[in-house]
């Protein structure tokens, strides 16, 4: 018995309706969904670390829920494992021209380019006309700005240079302080502002290279790394947090950054 028979007969034991799991038989679709996105950003933290030991176990983790799924679809007679793998293999084949066809590139970047034709027609065919029709609403608002600017930008809307994308967000700056210093605060104007600040700083992290999300994550990381460190400093003053001042707290930032330095 191979490995992945192994795992898919466990998944039917689980969801037998007589000797299954009363957890698991449960289950739906839905209910499974958030379940996929942990598992997800566990197996990134795992890569993020470099703690291969620790990515084999949420790789499993990750790849259980697809049997997960593909179990119910079976049971519902929509699909099963199985199709899941041709439709994956047709996918790729279909994508890869270069590779099971007889088309020729010359770098990666054509490799992309031809990627996003094939999208598009696949796109057309399921009378999807637009760039963005197929755009999931579920990914993380940076990563789905970032995908929505980078379609646009492969239909041609998009700046061709630097100076009115940074242009854009100083404009969104003046804007989101002009609804800030209203006498009356509309708090659903000013939330408009901000996004759409955050918006335009996305759309400056793509002319420059740089993914958003990634970005965010790693100066979440160096804050809380940061403030972990500045919390040290102000107890081994013998102090708590919320008992030290201000200029304390700034202090102990700053040696916290210039020790960084060295």
């Amino acid at each position: 018995m191979s490995a992945l028979d192994r795992l898919l007969g466990i998944m039917r034991t689980l969801r037998d309706p007589q000797r299954g799991c009363p957890w698991d038989r449960e289950q739906t679709f839905a209910s499974i969904a958030p379940y996929t996105l942990e598992e997800t950003y566990e197996v990134l933290d795992a890569i993020q670390r470099e703690d291969f030991e620790d990515l084999r176990g949420e790789l499993g983790d990750l790849l259980f829920q697809v049997v997960f799924y593909a179990q119910m679809a079976s049971e519902q007679q929509r699909f099963d494992f199985d199709d899941i793998c041709n439709a994956i293999s047709d996918k790729l084949e279909r994508r890869h021209p270069h590779i099971f066809g007889d088309a020729s590139v010359a770098d990666s970047a054509e490799v992309l380019k031809n990627w996003e034709a094939i999208k598009g027609a696949e796109r057309a065919e399921k009378a999807q006309h637009s760039a963005l029709d197929d755009i999931p609403k579920a990914l993380p608002a940076l990563m789905r700005a970032h995908k929505i600017q980078k379609r646009c930008h492969n239909v041609g809307f998009d700046w061709t240079s630097i100076g009115p994308v940074l242009d854009k967000v100083h404009e969104e700056i003046d804007e989101v302080m002009h609804e800030a210093q209203q006498a009356t605060i509309d708090p659903h104007k000013l939330e408009e502002e901000i996004g759409d600040l955050l918006f335009a700083s996305v759309n400056l992290s793509r002319h420059l290279g740089s993914k958003a999300e990634t970005a965010l994550q790693k100066a979440n990381d160096k804050f809380e790394r940061r403030f972990r460190a500045v919390e040290a400093i102000i107890a081994a003053q013998g102090l708590a947090m919320p008992d030290a001042t201000l200029e304390q707290m700034e202090a102990a930032w700053q040696q916290v950054k210039q020790g960084e330095k060295r």
